[in-house]
This record gives C-alpha cells, structure tokens and sequence, in this order.
C-alpha cells in the first residue's frame, strides 16, 4: 500500500526498545517538525485554500501526536532530552535540485513529506507488531493509521498540482532512493534510524 521499496527489519525494534527513552525524544521532535512543516506550507502557500485548510489540521493533529508521546514519557519517568537533527528527512529534503518554480518546490515538499509519513506508518507498525508493551503497541497502532493518511492527503496533492505522469516518475526516484538510504539505516534508536 506505502509503495516503499525496502522493508525495515525487525532487528531495528531490539535497537529502538532498547533505546526508548532516545526512540521517544526522537519521536516527539519528528512531530514537531512535521507540524511546522505543515504551517511553513500554510505560510508559502496561502492563497490555495483546500490546502491551507488540510494543512492546518494537520498542524494540529501532528502536535497533538507531539503532546501524546510527551505524555508518555512523563508517565514513565522520562524527560524529553535535546532534539537533534534529521538526517534522514535533510538527505530527502536534498534530493530534489532546488528550483525557483513555485509549484515544482511545493510538489518536492509534498513527496517528500508524504515519504516521510509513509516510512513513519511502515516503522510504527513493525514496532507495534513485535513488542510485549501492550500500551505502546496499541498506540503506536494508532499512530500508524493516522501516518498512513497524512500520507495519501501529501501524494494526492502533489498529484493534483502538477502532470501525474511527471509527479510519479518523480516520486518513484524518491523512493529508490529512499530505499538505498534505508539499508544503510536501522542502528539507532530513532523513528528513522
């Protein structure tokens, strides 16, 4: 359904329970950022309307993803530490050659996002499937259905704004290279370690 063209491996889930604390933090900034991209869309796309409007509840939703797995933390005696950097989505962000085309960088910013949100719903599942923490799987269950439309809402707008023929090929070579990036991955605990 994802499209993704490697599959994580279940040896990542020893690494990311082992790390929870970390895979968590982690987990919260990923929210962050997923929020604020959703804004910086609303900000530089203002006059698209349907988007502003999905945009917006998205904003909302991913912070309130941020405000669930905080709370988690809080109830098993984590702190949220320091983010870090995304490596993972700044190697997507740097696929695409910069381009002064208004609507050739929102369709980059869209696939990369939906890219982003696919391999998130792809990670959680496999975290939730081969865990013993009954809450975090059902939660991160949860999460994934969520992940999953984020997912199609990017790709169904990249669709929208520009020749499909052009936007699949472009998004077909996202996802090879995705998926060469993804083998070398699966050694931190971190949502796309």
């Amino acid at each position: 359904m994802l499209g993704l063209q490697f599959d994580t491996e279940t040896s990542w889930v020893e690494v990311a329970k082992n790390g929870l604390e970390q895979l968590l933090t982690d987990h919260a900034f990923a929210e962050q950022k997923a929020a604020s991209n959703a804004v910086s869309i609303i900000i530089n796309y203002s006059e698209e309307t349907a988007l502003v409007k999905d945009m917006s509840d998205i904003a909302i939703e991913e912070m309130e993803h941020f405000r669930m797995v905080h709370n988690i933390m809080v109830e098993r005696g984590m702190v949220l530490g320091q983010g870090t950097k995304n490596d993972y989505a700044l190697k997507l962000q740097k696929f695409f050659p910069h381009t002064k085309n208004r609507t050739e960088a929102l369709i980059h910013r869209l696939l990369v996002a939906a890219l982003i949100e696919a391999r998130s719903c792809e990670r959680f599942k496999v975290f939730a499937d081969n865990m013993e923490d009954e809450k975090l799987s059902k939660f991160y269950l949860d999460l994934m259905v969520s992940e999953a439309n984020h997912y199609t809402l990017f790709l169904k707008y990249a669709r929208e704004y520009m020749n499909r023929d052009i936007v699949d090929e472009k998004w077909e070579n996202l996802l090879a290279f995705e998926a060469k990036m993804m083998r070398e991955r699966g050694k931190t605990a971190k949502v796309h370690g």
